[in-house]
């Protein structure tokens, strides 16, 4: 006696559900929409129909059977609202509900590729911890550049800490009842329902308590813009940065050597005294008017000795720098 709830005239399986299920046979995607808002497909999706635990049986043995894969389509959308459902949990986290959904619908597919119908198990309940695990997954990579958990206790601690919170905070009577904290008492409370360390949870609520710092300013403020990424690249290791820092350095040593050697002993004494020695009182080298006593000479001439020897020191370290 065949069962009025199945179509098998064209060798397939069809869910019941009229023009609906007959549309879902020749195309499973057919009723999703390919493009346009969240709201369209969420509408698209509640409309497509369910399975029995008879359907849903016959199409799970046909796809591990025979790698039927418009089975596998029929499985996956008649979830397709659980996803949804599921979606909604996690709005909190200021993620797109359109892409939890997506990632919740790639948990979804794997559930339905692993799912056994001969355990006695709904795939709507099977497939709710495949689901979760991808969202889950996907929040802990995108609700922050810097991950704030990684280990199992950390993950426990991040998907409940903050309903938990909420609900100790609405079980307070004393006046400090939107204090931000959590104090001692309420950590080993959340320790030990979640069966984890009071170090872990501390840890965690500090985490979630930060805020994220832009690297880049985030407005045109111009010179009164100011971020992190202003003062926490160190430059010193920074390729040109290091080939200007060497060339410094080799000019205030051997290539100052090397220009001095190009000039006449009173032009080289004459720029030493003036830039290269330092006086007792530490006032730096000797004026041109004092120069000009030494030699018996006007400052005037001290100063174009000086600057006849700038120049071809200059030179000097031009053809140096160009060899």
């Amino acid at each position: 006696m065949s069962n009025p709830s199945m179509n098998r005239s064209s060798n397939a399986l069809t869910p019941v559900g009229g023009a609906s299920a007959a549309l879902t046979l020749r195309d499973p995607w057919a009723l999703v929409p390919s493009l346009g808002n969240l709201d369209a497909y969420i509408s698209a999706v509640n409309r497509l129909p369910l399975l029995t635990q008879e359907e849903e049986g016959a199409l799970a043995r046909r796809l591990r059977a025979d790698g039927d894969l418009r089975a596998a389509g029929q499985l996956v959308l008649s979830h397709l609202r659980l996803v949804v459902s599921i979606s909604r949990q996690y709005l909190g986290y200021g993620l797109p509900q359109g892409d939890l959904i997506q990632e919740g619908n790639v948990g979804l597919m794997k559930a339905v590729k692993r799912f056994d119908p001969d355990q006695g198990v709904r795939l709507v309940s099977y497939a709710m911890h495949w689901i979760k695990a991808e969202i889950h997954e996907y929040i802990l990579k995108n609700w922050r550049m810097v991950k704030v958990a990684t280990t199992k206790a950390q993950r426990k601690l991040f998907f409940n800490l903050r309903s938990m919170k909420q609900s100790l905070k609405s079980d307070a009577v004393d006046a400090d009842t939107h204090r931000a904290t959590l104090t001692q008492r309420e950590v080993d409370d959340v320790a030990s329902t979640l069966n984890v360390k009071r170090e872990d949870v501390l840890e965690m609520e500090t985490r979630l308590s930060g805020g994220d710092v832009a690297l880049e300013p985030q407005d045109d403020g111009g010179e009164e813009s100011y971020a992190p990424i202003a003062y926490l690249a160190d430059s010193r290791h920074e390729p040109t940065q290091v080939l200007e820092s060497q060339h410094r350095d080799w000019l205030a040593g051997d290539g100052i050597s090397r220009a001095l050697e190009v000039l006449d002993a009173r032009s080289r004494r004459i720029v030493e005294e003036r830039w290269l020695k330092v006086n007792d009182d530490n006032s730096g080298g000797k004026t041109l008017h004092e120069l000009a006593a030494d030699y018996g000479v006007s400052a005037e001439r001290i100063r174009q000795i000086e600057a006849a020897a700038m120049k071809k020191m200059r030179k000097a370290l031009a053809e140096v720098a160009a060899a």
